[in-house]
């Protein structure tokens, strides 16, 4: 795959939930709309989509229902990642014959390995497919950074380790990576309301999460940085800025789940314990956002 298809505006997609089972109608419907607003691409089975609380059978067949409704029109980034490297490469062999274009992998999670352990790790999934991987950096959840020094060391012996999801919310990272690697190399915003900064620093576009939600503004927003009218992209930053920090009152995807409800995107706001559904305060924002929104 040709590593510019990296740029843009990809979107993490949620896992639609009803009777506490995925609901692949809903699914369907969702990728569908991602595909009619000209979204770069798509992510299933992210932190967004509840991957740690997925059955294996469910993480494989979300995949698989995916690339089965993109049919081959945009990229599909599987999220393989795990903090057990076996469960990771698992996940990651049964993606790539299920016909994923690339890989999201997450640095693992509670076991805090060394930089040398995520150097391992890493090259262990590596060496399993030829296909792009996304390193997924996310201090806040994982515990640990994934270095600039481990990224280059894996991009030289691996040159398909070609892309960073950035979600440590430092642009100084973004341009530490950039100065290091180069333009050859991708880097990626994780977080909605840093997409336009992380931009402005040579990241390429983004993973989001509001685009499960406004896929056209997001796409606009990345297409108008990346053709570099900053002044365009400003605005449609500006506008929607509260909508991006809104969406993370509850834990990720408890807010964009419940405002899909809402708007009639999905039939269930339903997502699968420890998460719980919003505060009553929470409830009313998050319905305030809906009643705002015009889609």
């Amino acid at each position: 795959m040709d590593k510019k298809l990296l740029h843009g505006a990809h979107t993490a997609l949620i896992t639609p939930m009803k009777d506490r089972a995925v609901s692949y109608a809903d699914l369907e419907s969702l990728v569908a709309r991602q595909l009619d607003a000209g979204i770069s691409g798509v992510v299933p089975c992210g932190t967004t989509g509840e991957s740690p609380t997925l059955s294996k059978q469910e993480h494989l067949q979300v995949i698989r229902e995916t690339v089965t409704q993109v049919d081959g029109k945009i990229p599909v980034i599987a999220g393989t990642g795990a903090n057990s490297t076996r469960e990771a490469i698992h996940l990651t062999e049964e993606a790539d014959k299920a016909g994923a274009d690339g890989f999201l992998l997450v640095a693992p999670y509670y076991n805090k390995p060394s930089q040398e352990g995520l150097l391992a790790h890493f090259g262990s999934l590596a060496e399993r497919t030829e296909k792009p991987i996304i390193l997924y950096s996310i201090p806040s959840r994982c515990g640990i950074e994934i270095s600039t020094s481990t990224v280059a060391r894996l991009f030289e012996k691996y040159p398909h380790v070609c892309a960073l999801k950035e979600a440590g919310g430092r642009s100084s990272k973004v341009s530490e990576t950039v100065c290091a690697l180069g333009d050859d190399f991708v880097t990626l915003s994780g977080d909605d309301g840093l997409t336009l900064p992380f931009m402005a620093c040579g990241a390429k576009g983004v993973i989001s999460v509001a685009s499960n939600l406004v896929p056209s503004v997001v796409s606009r927003l990345v297409r108008l940085a990346l053709e570099g009218d900053y002044e365009k992209a400003r605005a449609v930053h500006l506008e929607h800025y509260q909508l991006f920090n809104d969406l993370f009152c509850e834990p990720n995807p408890v807010p964009v789940k419940t405002i899909m409800q809402s708007k009639g995107l999905i039939s269930s706001a339903q997502v699968r314990l420890p998460l719980t559904p919003p505060s009553p305060q929470n409830s009313e924002l998050l319905g305030k956002i809906a009643e705002s929104l015009s889609l």
